[in-house]
């Protein structure tokens, strides 16, 4: 009889790559990371074949061999076309798991993605919003290692996956990792309203009306020491120097709207 941890259909192939992009690479194990655990119920997988899988994705992470991690090796024939069907296209895979999940485990579904609904009250679109805004989450933090970029804060609770270039300014962008900043709670604020940005070499830029109040402790303890600091690159993702460098521009023109009353 053929083992099932050996077997891979698409949907589960799919919901796997949907997990690799979600995980750091140092928390790809079978026997600690409880995501590994969840997905292992619902697909009728060992979490150690899920933790296999996610090391054969790596052998096609070419952010990851040029940091010389080769992967086990490729993920079969499947896997290599579910792969290249859905690089780059992040709200394709993050619907289609949504989809799968909910097909398979509808009373789950929502616990992959980190959010809880309302008991039915919110519509469908609601809902996919919240699935959309959960995996980009979990797709930044990832690449940061949950760490702030900034400050190097390692606690979830206290991060924000931050958009460089505004979602609503380009909704086709709005779930590109590459679109996105690990940020603490306050920095993230910060950066959303023009008090500071990332420059295109990723160091850390204080706007004038930071810069004026360096006197302030609190300005200094949170801002000031961070002046002209390189943040700390992600694993994979890196920012696009082209979305950064709408932020500088809209930076540098106070595109903000940034309130400067005293």
């Amino acid at each position: 009889m053929a083992d099932n941890n050996l077997l891979w259909t698409k949907e589960q192939l799919i919901l796997a790559l949907n997990l690799y992009w979600r995980t750091p690479y140092n928390k790809i194990s079978g026997t600690s990371n409880d995501d590994i655990k969840k997905l292992a119920l619902v697909i009728g997988k060992s979490p150690a074949a899920i933790s296999f899988i996610l090391m054969n994705f790596t052998s096609l992470d070419s952010e990851r061999q040029e940091k010389g991690e080769k992967g086990k090796r490729k993920p079969g024939e499947l896997g290599v076309r579910v792969w290249n069907e859905y690089f780059n296209q992040w709200d394709k895979l993050t619907n289609d798991s949504y989809a799968i999940l909910n097909k398979l485990n509808p009373d789950r579904v929502l616990d992959f993605f980190d959010y809880k609904s309302n008991e039915g009250i919110e519509k469908e679109r609601t809902i996919m919003e919240r699935v959309n805004q959960s995996d980009f989450r979990q797709r930044i933090l990832a690449s940061y290692n949950r760490c702030c970029c900034i400050t190097g804060i390692d606690i979830p609770s206290l991060l924000v996956a931050s958009h460089i270039v505004p979602w609503k300014k380009n909704l086709t962008e709005a779930l590109n990792p590459r679109n996105g900043l690990c940020l603490n709670q306050i920095h993230d604020k910060a950066f959303d309203i023009g008090l500071i940005t990332i420059t295109t070499d990723f160091r850390i830029k204080l706007s004038d009306y930071i810069v004026k109040r360096k006197k302030d402790q609190n300005i200094q303890k949170f801002f000031i020491a961070y002046e002209n600091q390189l943040i700390t690159k992600p694993e994979r993702f890196h920012p696009s120097i082209e979305f950064l460098e709408f932020h500088n521009k809209m930076f540098s023109t106070n595109k903000f709207n940034l309130q400067t009353k005293k």
